[in-house]
């Protein structure tokens, strides 16, 4: 049941959603359109916990009678790791066909390995490297295209995929399931902060009039300080620039660049950056700044649990932040794709994405209609969709060159 804590919290991301996104340029291809009503009723199967796999696909014990157990492996804060504590138990506890062994990579140690393991064990001729599913953000997901790693994900292997809003797997080709969704928001102070930036412009503004009372995260070790950056350099440029991935591109962000170098001096400690997304939340914490971009789960949670002080709010400027979803992949070459499959339909179940929203502040990967009548009504007025960057492995080289024109200063 959804708790009423848990519901006062999505009614206060509700309330404060159609400012965070109403600004977000919503866009065909990305859109998860949670708060789209929807009349159709939900393919046979699609709403249940996943028991079985349309197709008679559900995986069986092996040969010795053990459950059938595959590697999960995933990255994030610590909310997305007590995500997962909650989720797998939920499904081993229904499915003892299928253990489910969780590997944690911390948020800013570094994701990149466990993809090129699975690259280097294709190439070696060696499977999938012991790894059968695999959590990440929209880069990996399209640099694993390029390099033909990902299995196409099957309706009918995977029945309640019929319940996640069509458009979000087209655009990444049906290789990829977008579980969950957040949006990066000005987190603040606001005893400090009466009236916050509404636009990028302003957020500047408020930066150099403030000197050191604004941190962001070092973009390569957490996707907060990464949004910052990349709305920064995106900021002039034309709005088809966030879904493009050409390389010659890249000639067009040395005005945001230079933004962000200039910038530099009056960021907290001068120009000092915090590792990961949960460093400036500790600033924000400590009240050594007063404003910070943040992903809006995080945020929320620490508000909820008491970590952030109650004095904190949040807000989106227009055009907002990118945010969006996050992706679980199957290795084409995984021999426990079954099992897997089984697994992810019930990730997909109404049961299991009830979690997504009260434990982890998030917006559902399947579409709204396909939710208790409860959280439906939590998000009502909630804007359609996530203004998505779609920039494929230009994310890597804004990385690189942040560290050579901007924190290397």
């Amino acid at each position: 049941m959804f708790r009423t804590k848990s519901a006062l919290t999505v009614m206060t991301l509700t309330t404060l959603s159609a400012a965070l996104l109403a600004g977000c340029g919503s866009n065909g291809n990305n859109a998860a359109n949670n708060g789209a009503a929807n009349g159709s009723a939900a393919n046979a199967g699609a709403t249940n916990g996943g028991t079985a796999n349309a197709g008679g696909n559900a995986a069986q014990t092996d040969a010795s009678g053990k459950p059938v157990e595959f590697n999960f492996y995933f990255t994030g804060s610590e909310n997305v790791k007590n995500l997962w504590d909650t989720i797998v138990p939920m499904f081993e506890k229904d499915h003892p066909n299928v253990k489910v062994n969780e590997v944690y990579i911390p948020s800013g140690t570094g994701a990149q390995p466990t993809y090129d393991r699975i690259l280097a064990a294709k190439k070696a001729g060696k499977g999938s490297g012991g790894i059968d599913l695999y959590e990440d953000g929209l880069s990996n997901v399209t640099q694993g295209q390029k390099d033909d790693l990902w299995e196409t994900l099957d309706p009918a292997k995977i029945a309640n995929l019929a319940s996640v809003d069509a458009a979000t797997l087209t655009d990444v080709a049906n290789l990829a399931i977008p579980y969950r969704s957040s949006a990066v928001v000005l987190a603040y102070n606001s005893d400090k902060v009466k009236t916050p930036p509404k636009s990028l412009d302003e957020l500047f503004a408020w930066i150099k009039a403030n000197p050191e009372r604004f941190a962001y995260n070092d973009p390569s070790t957490g996707g907060a300080g990464s949004s910052f950056v990349t709305t920064t350099l995106y900021d002039k440029l034309p709005e088809d620039a966030i879904h493009n991935d050409d390389p010659s591109i890249e000639q067009q962000w040395d005005k945001g660049f230079q933004t962000l170098k200039d910038l530099g001096k009056y960021m907290y400690g001068k120009g000092i950056y915090p590792k990961k997304n949960q460093g400036t939340l500790d600033l924000l914490i400590s009240g050594e700044v007063d404003m910070i971009p943040a992903w809006s789960d995080m945020a929320l949670e620490q508000i909820g649990n008491g970590q952030l002080p109650d004095t904190t709010k949040i807000s989106q400027i227009t055009p907002g932040f990118n945010g969006g979803p996050t992706y679980l992949m199957v290795p084409k070459l995984s021999d426990k794709k079954d099992a897997v499959n089984e697994f992810l339909n019930f990730v997909l179940s109404p049961d299991a994405q009830a979690v997504v929203v009260t434990k982890m502040h998030g917006f559902p990967g399947i579409k709204l209609s396909n939710m208790p009548q409860d959280i439906q009504d939590s998000f009502k007025g909630v804007a359609e969709g996530f203004r998505t960057f779609n920039i494929g492995d230009l994310g890597n080289e804004i990385n690189k060159r942040w560290q050579s024109d901007v924190a290397a200063q």
